[in-house]
């Protein structure tokens, strides 16, 4: 996947419809999925939440968080809270595309994930109080992950889509992290596939 080029992600992601979630019982949120490239290979970042927290603690996530009337737009909060969380300004996140709405299973939130590409290294200025720490996995190592558990379970059993989870360096990825992160990877493959598969015809 270090081969993706950052503008084949966005025609990866303009290339498909959002799958909306529109339901009044739930409360909306966002979260930016930040991608950033060093020595030939993407690397995505995510948070570790604090124990603090009401919600989620000591989890690992995206930053993000619940949309407030302030928000023009659900990628202001996705914005907002990625400066509120790891001191990430909005002029530096150059945003690709959004993903899919998800929903959580026991929060009744419904999350808009923006996936956008950052600076890196960056001056990281975290919050202390939600976020405890940053963590970056490079995407080949979620890509190899991904394939691996769907060639080990037949894509027909919907019951497996709350059981996906990604282990890295000790930590744990599941719930709504873990699902938004593996559409990412499909949509990811999926374009990837059809530019080997168009460089073959040619």
């Amino acid at each position: 996947m270090s081969g993706i080029t950052k503008e084949e992600i966005i025609k990866a992601l303009l290339n498909r419809k959002v799958k909306r979630v529109l339901n009044d019982g739930l409360t909306p949120s966002a979260v930016l999925v930040p991608l950033f490239h060093i020595e030939e290979q993407h690397y995505l970042l995510f948070t570790r939440r604090s124990e603090g927290v009401i919600f989620h603690k000591g989890e690992i996530c995206f930053p993000g968080g619940t949309y407030k009337d302030q928000d023009s737009t659900l990628l202001q909060t996705a914005l907002r809270e990625a400066r509120e969380e790891i001191g990430l300004e909005a002029r530096d996140a150059e945003i690709l595309g959004e993903l899919d709405d998800c929903v959580t299973q026991n929060t009744n939130y419904v999350i808009s994930p923006f996936a956008a590409f950052i600076p890196y290294p960056y001056n990281f200025e975290l919050d202390g109080r939600e976020v405890q720490q940053i963590i970056t996995i490079p995407l080949s190592f979620l890509v190899d992950k991904t394939f691996s558990d769907q060639n080990d379970y037949p894509a027909s059993k919907d019951n497996l889509k709350d059981s996906i989870s990604y282990e890295y360096a000790g930590y744990t990825i599941f719930g709504a992290t873990a699902r938004i992160l593996r559409t990412f990877i499909n949509i990811l493959c999926a374009q990837k596939q059809q530019l080997l598969e168009n460089s073959a015809c040619t």
